[in-house]
């Protein structure tokens, strides 16, 4: 095997070899390596099939850009993941890696067949020729297209690895630490500023780590970025990640990254999560994200060999690696002569440099000759030959007027090509900022920023070292200042005039664009097949397909080739393809349109997103503070929402039925104690407390006396039930609002909305107060008489605290809000306590009513006294298509209230229809039979199939107080059919009930005061 490496140059750890296997055969690579250098060291250039045709690929970059080199890593004990960079890899002892997308062998792959046939595969062929016969699709097109779906294979087995997630604040986010980058966190962090600098670089250093001949301040590049980064550890308030990926920006500076924590270690620490997911919100956020080099689109630019100039600059300087011993450079852009001076420098023989421009800077021309260069101005490259890599590329003179001349080969290993660089704007696109195209870059720019950010250096367009250098210590200043933090500009003046430009780009001429649209070739077009989209094999001949087929918009010709739509996301071919559709549809790029940039802006794992939410903790079981009392003693428990709730409390030989009938006769005749804890409780503060709340519910709250609750039903816009409780008023500014169990979450995210969107003049604060108080509810004949004696600050009578009362004062020593409410219809208290006492508060209450036979219920005798008592469930006995007056509630609605939410929709035709489905009782015939809950009601059991459903069985119980089952449904008319008898179809039988009221105990409701 020839060895690639240079001994001694780079940044690896020449010190600390490591062993892996790529397609299971031995290599040897150096700490520091990617898999990509590794590889590439050992002369592999090999590495992959594309996706379409299945042509040979090899690596084409150094960076998340590779489109190319993606490979399945397995790094043991079943930790296995498809579709990962093998530029982005760190090799480490055992690593085993493998290609895709190919059978039998990577060198002799069966699916290029396809590759001979590319001629049938034009873009859209799928649109076409999956259209007929009709019959073949579910038995021949889609099995087809599933089975070929996909580049990597999936983990056959659970992820063995853990991951963590971790919110955090800061003043400034850096991301990127290139040279701007570094300089803006540098500038920040002397500010005092909380600052936070992330690349997604193993090292800190951007272009710098590629650079040999850069100097900073008097000091070497890379001098000046040891200095920097140990400047930058030493500072406590700054925090630096590298291996961290900035995937998404979104509102309110609002950044997720994605760390790599363990994947770069042959043994990770027993229990260390392999990635974290953090999540920051940041007061100013600085983009330094760089720029990605184009590739230059031309016949047989995607041969393995066929790489990137910068890249292999970058496996030159940094890595110790020579791409290949005779490579060609054919570029548009200054930066490609710099690549293949460094080869030159090192040993490598340069065969020649293909410029499609017709002039360069004379230093360039110059300092080729003195490193016996060949310069090919004015020439481009318009094929290239070899089978599984590059063996040479023939490249012909191109006139000022476009003719391209008399063809010549030049044998060579490698080909690097360049056509310029395409700054990173991908994370400014995701907040919705304004991007502008620079026609002499050929880019677009950010320019107009949504949020409290700035960019610097080469994602704005600044490629010069001092350029960049200057404006990341001003961008870096600017932050800090904007976050509140004092800082000097003097220093980026003085500092900006000493940094020493090592790049020249300006002046030199160009062929406008011709860099970015297919180079100019002497071959027939038909024949020719000039990639834009490597991975997905996407062709500048398929785009301007999709443009004579009629796609005009950048968004559809995308779709109709698939160009972009890689795991890449587009990086190398998105401006490429932009520029070739603009020239065939003769307008200018920007008329074309630009494709969304949408997070991730890498590709991410799974895990990474779920975090600490996998296994048992997928759905976290939320638990109330008496939890442990219920499980400790006996308690069966159900789930409801995300609770985990005690069903009922059954003794020894109880089975449900028998311990919910036990639980219901303690209540209705002594005392019951149930954990509602559960409820949803929102504390809704402020000067217009009352406005506001008189807006969002459907009754009237204005006149609500300070100590008094109020039962309120919320509607959506639509008019429909959402969710409904019982609010208390403590004072004229603060009201106690309690939902549904289920409905917390919605119904504060709904008044956030409200207030922030439509009512932002309105002085109220809303907090969720859910998980802050522990609530105990006693009911039954005895409530009083238990907690009269451990009651303080209140007067329990009667006419003092008459039912639907609250008033503030203590129990048992603690703090509490106490409740006069019943959802049973006997007696009842809702004790509201810190959670940090609700347990201690519930034994205290369970020993001092033993006197009285305290029973504890669980959820099933709470819904049957409920029932008993005619009150419903929001979500069980509601469906969401229920209006106040459906559900028997319309006495709740405020008639000379202006507005409230939903109000407007109650007015609707649709709304007034005597024939809505109402919420009636039901009992049936036999009253040993209880329905089953969703089973349909019909009103004629005989009639033809299928029959007419009028409604159906929304709760269904067995009632102990009564000696029979109780029921309700919603039906179709159903108040104004009270008296009639409707039929419920079940598995056994057909079963007759008859309509009722809802009220089957206590309708004169005497038990309240009882």
């Amino acid at each position: 095997m020839t060895s690639y490496r240079i001994p001694g140059r780079g940044r690896i750890d020449y010190g600390k070899k490591v062993r892996f296997t790529f397609n299971g055969i031995a290599y040897d690579g150096f700490e520091g390596d990617t898999l990509a250098s590794a590889l590439l060291a050992n002369g592999v250039h090999l590495v992959g099939r594309s996706f379409k045709y299945h042509r040979p690929r090899g690596i084409l970059s150094a960076g998340s850009e590779e489109p190319n080199a993606l490979v399945g890593t397995d790094r043991g004990a079943g930790r296995f993941e498809p579709n990962t960079r093998a530029t982005v890899l760190e090799v480490f002892d055992g690593l085993r890696a493998s290609s895709q997308n190919h059978w039998p062998s990577l060198e002799r792959d069966i699916g290029a067949v396809n590759d001979a046939f590319h001629r049938l595969f034009a873009a859209g062929f799928y649109y076409k020729t999956f259209m007929w016969p009709k019959s073949f699709w579910n038995k021949v097109y889609e099995p087809f297209i599933r089975g070929a779906a996909g580049l990597g294979k999936s983990p056959t087995e659970p992820d063995p690895d853990s991951y963590a997630s971790r919110f955090a604040h800061c003043d400034v986010l850096v991301i990127g630490a290139g040279p701007a980058g570094l300089a803006a966190a540098l500038e920040s962090g002397r500010s005092g500023a909380k600052v936070m600098l992330v690349d997604e670089q193993a090292e800190l250093g951007g272009s710098l780590l590629s650079e040999t001949d850069a100097t900073v301040d008097d000091l070497s590049g890379w001098g000046w970025l040891a200095n920097v980064t140990a400047e930058l550890a030493a500072l406590k308030n700054v925090t630096v990640l590298p291996r961290t990926t900035a995937i998404g920006y979104y509102h309110q500076n609002f950044v997720g990254l994605c760390q790599r924590l363990t994947d770069h270690l042959a043994n990770p620490p027993q229990g260390a999560p392999r990635e974290r997911m953090w999540k920051v919100r940041a007061r100013q956020v600085v983009l330094a994200q760089g720029a990605i080099e184009k590739p230059l689109v031309f016949d047989g630019n995607d041969r393995p060999g066929v790489m990137l100039a910068g890249a292999a600059r970058s496996y030159l300087n940094r890595y110790g690696v020579r791409v290949g011993e005779r490579p060609v450079v054919v570029t548009s852009h200054d930066s490609a002569w710099l690549a293949a001076f460094d080869l030159a420098r090192a040993g490598v023989k340069v065969a020649a440099i293909v410029d499609i421009r017709p002039a360069v800077a004379s230093h360039l021309t110059s300092q080729a000759a003195t490193l016996g260069i060949e310069v090919l101005l004015g020439w481009t490259a318009t094929a290239t030959s070899g089978r599984l890599r590059i063996a040479a590329v023939r490249v012909n003179p191109v006139s000022r007027a476009g003719a391209v001349g008399e063809a010549r080969t030049i044998a060579c290993d490698t080909l690097l090509m360049s056509g310029g660089w395409t700054p990173s704007v991908h994370l400014f696109s995701h907040t919705k900022g304004k991007l502008e195209w620079n026609e002499e870059l050929q880019a677009f720019l950010p320019g107009e920023h949504a949020e409290a950010s700035r960019c610097a250096g080469a994602c704005n367009g600044s490629f010069g070292l001092a350029t960049a250098l200057g404006e990341g210590a001003a961008a870096g200043l600017a932050a800090a200042a904007n976050a509140g933090f004092k800082a000097s500009a003097t220093r980026v003046d003085r500092a900006a005039k000493t940094r020493v430009e090592i790049y020249r780009v300006e002046g030199e001429e160009r062929l406008t664009g011709v860099s970015n649209r297919e180079l100019p070739t002497d071959r027939n077009a038909s024949s020719a097949r000039a990639f834009v989209d490597f991975q997905n094999d996407v062709t500048a001949k398929d785009i301007r397909l999709a443009v004579r087929e009629g796609f005009r918009s950048i968004e559809h010709i995308k779709r109709y080739t698939t160009t972009g739509m890689a795991t890449d996301q587009g990086k190398t071919s998105n401006i490429n393809g932009l520029a070739i559709a603009s020239d065939a549809v003769k307008k200018p790029v920007p008329a074309v349109g630009l494709t969304t940039f949408r997070p991730p802006y890498t590709p991410t794992t799974f895990g990474a997103f779920i975090g600490y939410n996998r296994g048992e903790l997928f759905e976290v079981t939320r638990k109330t503070p008496i939890d442990g009392w219920a499980e400790e003693n006996g308690a069966v428990f159900e789930p409801v929402s995300l609770w985990r709730r005690a069903w009922y409390f059954p003794r020894k030989g109880e089975d449900m039925h028998a311990a919910v009938a036990r639980e219901c006769k303690a209540v209705r005749e002594s005392l019951g104690i149930f954990d509602a804890s559960t409820l949803g409780k929102i504390e809704i503060v402020g000067p217009d407390a009352a406005e506001f709340m008189n807006r969002m519910y459907t009754n009237a709250w204005t006149k609500l006396a300070p100590g008094r609750c109020r039962y309120g039903v919320l509607l959506g816009e639509d008019g429909f039930i959402r969710d409904d409780g019982v609010i208390g008023r403590l004072t004229s500014d603060r009201f106690h609002v309690t939902t549904t169990t289920g409905g917390a979450a919605r119904v504060l995210a709904m008044m956030e909305d409200y207030l922030q969107t439509e009512w932002p003049d309105l002085k109220v604060w809303l907090t969720s107060t859910t998980e802050q108080w522990a609530v105990i509810a006693l009911n039954g004949p005895n409530a009083r008489r238990l907690i009269e004696p451990l009651v303080e600050g209140i007067d329990l009578s009667d006419e003092a605290f008459p039912h639907m009362s609250v008033a503030e004062g203590r129990i048992c020593g603690t703090p509490m809000r106490l409740f006069r409410v019943s959802f049973t219809g006997e007696r009842g208290y809702e004790i509201n306590v810190p959670a940090r006492f609700g347990r201690a508060i519930w034994e205290r209450l369970y020993q001092a009513g033993q006197a009285y036979g305290i029973t504890p219920y669980g959820t099933e005798t709470m819904h049957v006294l409920r029932a008993e008592k005619g009150y419903i469930i929001v979500g069980q006995d509601t469906d969401g298509t229920l209006t106040p007056d459906d559900a028997g509630l319309g006495w709740a609605i405020g008639k000379t209230k202006p507005d409230f939410v939903g109000k407007r929709s109650l007015a609707r035709p649709d709304m007034l229809k005597p024939d809505r489905k109402q919420l009636v009782g039901l009992l049936t015939q036999d009253p040993k039979v209880v329905l089953e809950e969703g089973a349909q009601i019909v009103l004629d059991p005989h009639q033809p199939l299928p029959m007419k459903m009028v409604g159906h069985v929304t709760s269904a119980y067995w009632s102990a107080a009564l000696g029979r089952s109780i029921a309700f449904a919603v039906i179709e008319g159903g108040r104004a059919l009270e008296g009639r008898t409707v039929h419920i179809p079940m598995p056994d039988r057909t079963h007759a009930a008859s309509i009722t009221g809802m009220v089957f105990v206590d309708p004169e409701n005497k038990r309240l005061s009882a």
